[in-house]
């Protein structure tokens, strides 16, 4: 665990202190009109950036107040964020969703030689 903390204001608790994980990369874009339900730890992200656009992003991520249940959609339990899918992933989850992209991009390799056969008069 950690000894460090940080104050963030919230619409309806207040200022409310909370222990602050070590992977967390601050609270620079922190509301005050945030509910303490809503507070969130974020790590560094981690972007697929293809053509100066964010295919994928993940980062670390916990939500210390919130009460959800509801798999996959962060909780008290740090996980990782994947945007644009919208869902916090354990560890099995990421572990698949990484041998997902490992498949995905045998298939665009597949495809690139496709192309790349089409393009030099081999194939149509």
């Amino acid at each position: 665990m950690t000894n460090r903390t940080v104050t963030l204001p919230t619409l309806d608790h207040g200022p409310v202190t909370l222990p602050e994980p070590a992977w967390c990369a601050g609270h620079a874009d922190h509301r005050p009109d945030t509910a303490r339900a809503d507070l969130i730890h974020c790590g560094p992200p981690a972007a697929l950036t293809y053509l100066g656009i964010d295919v994928f992003t993940a980062e670390l991520v916990a939500s210390p107040y919130a009460s959800t249940t509801i798999p996959r959609l962060g909780g008290p339990t740090p996980g990782v964020s994947i945007d644009p899918l919208g869902r916090t992933l354990d560890p099995a989850d990421l572990y698949d969703f990484a041998a997902r992209l490992d498949t995905y991009a045998d298939r665009l390799r597949a495809l690139a030689d496709q192309l790349d056969a089409i393009l030099a008069g081999g194939a149509r």
